[in-house]
């Protein structure tokens, strides 16, 4: 599917939703360098920032409404029609950014695929068909008039339909959060994270509503629901002194992966291998959200991967403890439980059970 997700097999709505979540990863992720210099720069030159500067700080707006999702709108259309797709992927999506008041993230991963994906219609049906010496004729201007047409149809239709939706969104996660609610979204997030579906609900869902607040407010909680890696590292942990001891030995391996790299699937079979242990990770997400919403915790830009560095380096500025806090109660939470649920290891055979069952001589057979 993409470099960034796993390979989906079978069919069915399980399936389904991971492809999606595969495609968002796809448009996403090869950009997120972009969206990594756009959160470093937020930090650092905004009035609050580390090094505050006006001049620079003046990059910070026009990279997250113009920028990125232009960026998000060619990668999507290089997806479906290379580098013809990728052009009027962007040329469309600029129809969004001037046609609305909020980042226009979910906009292009629409407007770049599907303009991308007209114009490989067209040129299926005028494939040999074309006078030779009109192919770049053709080619180019057939490309100039759906981008164009696409980017009206943006301003006019696509991007006020998405900027609506975006703002009922966020006014529900307002909702969640003056009601103090916004824990009860691990009891959903985390059971799809460990499906795989992680990509679909971090890039397709709390990504750009942090993006949007983030830019209002100066960071977000929603970027820190779903990549948070204290959960992880918690389960881990319980399963490197509590677990199938067969298994122990590939944990400190895993956690280095997780914690330190970011790449958060490497847990997700230990808990598919004892699906009781979701307990825990909903109870351990639900705890650092918890703390980051009673704290005021927020990041600047999506960490991604979701590594403690990358967290580091999109904390803001006077942000640091609480941040680290919240991974922490996390973390414990999620080893408690997950401890609790393995028995503390009480149902495992010795190390060498196994072994010496299996090297004991077979009982001499008597005969009568």
């Amino acid at each position: 599917m993409s470099t960034y997700t796993p390979q989906v097999q079978g069919g069915g709505f399980k399936a389904s939703v991971q492809r999606v979540g595969g495609y968002l990863a796809a448009m996403v992720m090869p950009n997120i360098g972009a969206f990594i210099a756009w959160g470093l720069i937020t930090a650092l030159f905004i009035p609050t920032g580390w090094l505050p500067n006006a001049k620079l700080a003046g990059l910070v707006g026009p990279m997250i409404t113009v920028l990125l999702p232009v960026l998000i709108g060619y990668t999507g259309g290089r997806l479906v029609h290379g580098q013809r797709g990728a052009v009027v992927g962007a040329v469309a999506t600029m129809g969004l950014v001037i046609g609305a008041d909020v980042p226009m993230f979910l906009g292009a991963m629409i407007i770049g695929p599907l303009t991308a994906y007209l114009l490989k219609l067209f040129d299926g049906l005028v494939e040999n068909r074309i006078r030779p010496g009109f192919e770049m004729l053709v080619d180019n201007f057939s490309a100039g008039i759906i981008g164009g047409a696409m980017a009206i149809g943006g301003v006019y239709g696509i991007g006020p339909v998405v900027e609506w939706l975006t703002k009922r969104a966020g006014s529900g996660v307002d909702w969640l959060v003056d009601k103090d609610l916004l824990p009860l979204t691990s009891v959903l997030v985390e059971p799809a994270k460990v499906l795989f579906l992680n990509n679909a609900i971090n890039h397709g869902v709390l990504g750009p509503l942090g993006v949007a607040e983030a830019a209002d407010k100066g960071k977000s909680i929603l970027f820190m629901i779903e990549s948070n890696p204290g959960p992880g590292l918690g389960l881990l942990l319980a399963f490197m002194l509590f677990g199938p001891r067969a298994l122990r030995p590939s944990v400190p391996a895993a956690i280095i992966v997780q914690f330190l790299g970011g790449i958060h699937e490497i847990y997700f079979p230990y808990v598919l291998m004892k699906p009781k242990l979701i307990l825990a990770m909903i109870a351990g997400g639900a705890a650092g959200v918890g703390t980051f919403m009673i704290t005021g915790a927020g990041l600047v830009a999506t960490p991604a991967p979701g590594s403690i560095f990358a967290y580091m380096a999109v904390t803001p500025k006077g942000g640091y403890f609480v941040v680290l806090l919240g991974i922490a109660i996390s973390a414990a939470v999620t080893f408690a439980v997950a401890s609790l649920l393995l028995g503390f290891g009480r149902g495992e055979p010795p190390a060498d059970a196994d072994e010496a069952a299996a090297e004991a001589p077979t009982p001499a057979r008597q005969e009568v």
